[in-house]
């Protein structure tokens, strides 16, 4: 055996896990990177694998630690930005906002770090500073169709529709079929009032996804505003199938809609709704 046999057995089953975890198949690359931290512990790349497998099946407290102990001897922003997913999966929002803060400072050309980050603000609601991020992050990525996409929907979040939408239209420029940036551009429209426009995205949306609930409950509302009644009873109908959850948010909406409907019997609703 030469010297660099080990080494070159532990870069091939580094390359077998990570190409599971390419694939989506985290349970078998837990444990090859297992295995490789019975030979070396202190392994960087098993130890990033591992961490990265655990937070993919769901298991982000598992993952933090394996995460940490390779993140303390590496700077590399990958694998800090998988320490930071993780942190978030595990409900540390603010640990995961410094970790992702330092990643941008060290590699303030990373882009997904600040995707990572414009994220994470817009989901604890802090929305102007996750416009700011975002738009930093645009600047470096200009062509990341993801990045448009998450800036839309945190300027729909503290209501600048007008730029929310164009943040949108840029993303379907570079994605046309992306389903994040067609729902996004759709409620743009709706929010603005322009129902016309909301409504063709809205069916765009849904030649995708023909069951999806919100987009089915947006187009609704849009057609009820156009005058279009029927069709958008239609809609609503559609949107209150399949369980009770769906049927009592289809029931709502309609009934808070401006030119909605209400019952007093609950088995007036039902037949309205189908049954």
């Amino acid at each position: 055996m030469t010297a660099n046999e080990p080494s070159q057995a532990g870069d091939t089953a580094l390359a077998r896990a990570m190409l599971c975890l390419e694939q989506g198949r985290p349970q078998d690359a837990e444990p090859i990177a297992a295995e490789m931290l019975k030979a070396d512990p202190h392994d960087t790349g098993a130890l990033y694998v591992l961490g990265c497998a655990l937070a993919m099946q769901g298991r982000a407290n598992e993952a933090i630690a394996p995460l940490e102990a390779a993140a303390s001897t590496h700077d590399d922003p990958a694998l800090q930005a998988a320490l930071a997913i993780a942190l978030r999966q595990a409900g540390r929002n603010d640990d995961a906002v410094r970790r992702l803060e330092h990643v941008i400072a060290r590699h303030p050309d990373y882009p997904a770090a600040f995707l990572e980050l414009g994220h994470l603000l817009v989901s604890t609601n802090r929305h102007d500073e996750a416009v700011d991020v975002l738009s930093r992050g645009l600047e470096i990525a200009p062509t990341m169709p993801r990045m448009s996409v998450q800036l839309g929907y945190a300027q729909l979040s503290r209501g600048d529709c007008n730029k929310a939408r164009d943040a949108f239209a840029r993303a379907l420029e570079l994605a046309p079929r992306s389903h994040e940036a067609l729902f996004g551009i759709a409620k743009a429209h709706q929010e603005i009032g322009e129902n016309e426009d909301a409504a063709a995205w809205f069916r765009r949306y849904l030649v995708e996804r023909p069951s999806d609930a919100g987009a089915l409950l947006g187009l609704g509302h849009c057609l009820l505003e156009l005058g279009e009644l029927e069709a958008g009873h239609d809609c609503f109908r559609r949107a209150a199938q399949g369980d009770a959850q769906r049927y009592g948010s289809a029931l709502t909406s309609l009934a808070s809609a401006a030119r909605g409907r209400f019952w007093l019997k609950p088995s007036q609703a039902r037949r309205f709704f189908g049954g």
